[in-house]
């Protein structure tokens, strides 16, 4: 076979290695129209000997939108998005769907700057992290015309459609639980909450219960940047050296959670006797720890597949376009670190 031209290829460098017409070409590699299996196999083989890329957005033009979903998470540095992404990718596969991701790093410019070169793409549809949006983006998801899956979170207004729990109703379901366990100085350890909307919203839903219990956070530790196991083991050190009695401490999230639990183990303490621990997110590679964490659940695999699931529902010709909005339940694992009643 030739060597491939120094320039894009076309449907025609494709024709003239395989022998067969531009038509036919087309029909093979769109997978439409009646094509005779051999033939069909002769055009793959030459498309697939020669690095043809099929032109996507010339062949949008008629259709308005190209076989994208766009991706919109905070961070792939969180070992939370990562899960959400194989299930919108597992519940893809088969379909002539395929994701693309952008990254925002919780910063609402940045959402917007992600958001108009993706919409510009025309894809099929947009699956985002979050509710709370700048005018700017809320503007542009609401006008673009196609399924808008906001995950993650369901306290709040969706543009569109929306799948999550309540980190409210997360943050009240451990505090019920602290509390049934009989702990009564508690201590918050976290990151400073005006960008990461789910951990305040938590941490709103986690206080409110306890004042309702006449219980205040006795001490609270914060920090800026992505989640670490030394930093939980520096916030732990920090919080009890200024806080020596306190009997509980709640983590923002698991990995400083896990920093926090190994420093303790370190220090000799009974655990959750004299003290006890709890994270948020249910991270299945802190299995291995000497002790389980107690942790929540946030279905984030359930959440990529129903989101995906609702951007499959939506392209279905006739499809109803009404809004969906699926609420998940989280669900607490007590582990090792809280004790039972």
């Amino acid at each position: 076979m030739s060597t491939p031209p120094k320039r894009p290829l076309t449907l025609r460098d494709v024709s003239e290695a395989s022998g067969v017409s531009e038509m036919t070409v087309s029909r093979v590699l769109r997978g439409k129209g009646d094509v005779s299996e051999a033939t069909r196999k002769k055009v793959q083989e030459a498309a697939r000997a020669l690095g043809y890329v099929p032109n996507r957005i010339a062949g949008a033009l008629a259709s308005s939108h190209v076989n994208l979903v766009s991706v919109i998470i905070p961070s792939l540095g969180n070992m939370v998005f990562p899960e959400v992404l194989s299930g919108i990718s597992a519940t893809l596969d088969g379909s002539d769907l395929q994701p693309v991701i952008g990254i925002t790093d919780y910063q609402p410019e940045k959402e917007e700057k992600v958001l108009l070169e993706m919409l510009s793409w025309r894809p099929s549809g947009v699956i985002i992290a979050g509710l709370e949006r700048s005018e700017a983006s809320h503007s542009m998801l609401a006008a673009a015309g196609i399924p808008v899956v906001e995950i993650m979170d369901t306290d709040g207004e969706a543009i569109d459609s929306c799948v999550g729990i309540s980190h409210r109703r997360a943050g009240r379901m451990t505090a019920e639980a602290i509390l049934e366990a009989g702990y009564r100085k508690i201590g918050f350890l976290g990151t400073k909450m005006p960008q990461d909307h789910r951990a305040r919203k938590r941490f709103e839903g986690f206080t409110r219960t306890l004042g309702k219990a006449g219980i205040e956070i006795a001490d609270r530790e914060f920090y800026a940047g992505g989640s670490a196991l030394m930093k939980g083991r520096e916030m732990t050190e920090a919080i009890l050296s200024r806080s020596p009695d306190l009997d509980f401490l709640y983590y923002s999230n698991d990995m400083i959670g896990a920093g926090g639990l190994m420093y303790l183990l370190d220090k000799g303490y009974d655990i959750p006797g004299q003290i006890g621990l709890a994270g948020f997110n249910g991270v299945e590679l802190l299995g291995g720890l000497p002790r389980r964490l107690a942790t929540m659940d946030a279905c984030r695999r359930e959440i990529g597949e129903k989101a995906a699931q609702i951007i499959l529902d939506r392209k279905v010709e006739g499809a109803d376009p009404a809004p969906v909005h699926i609420e998940l339940t989280p669900k607490l694992q007590p582990g090792d670190t809280l004790l039972r009643t």
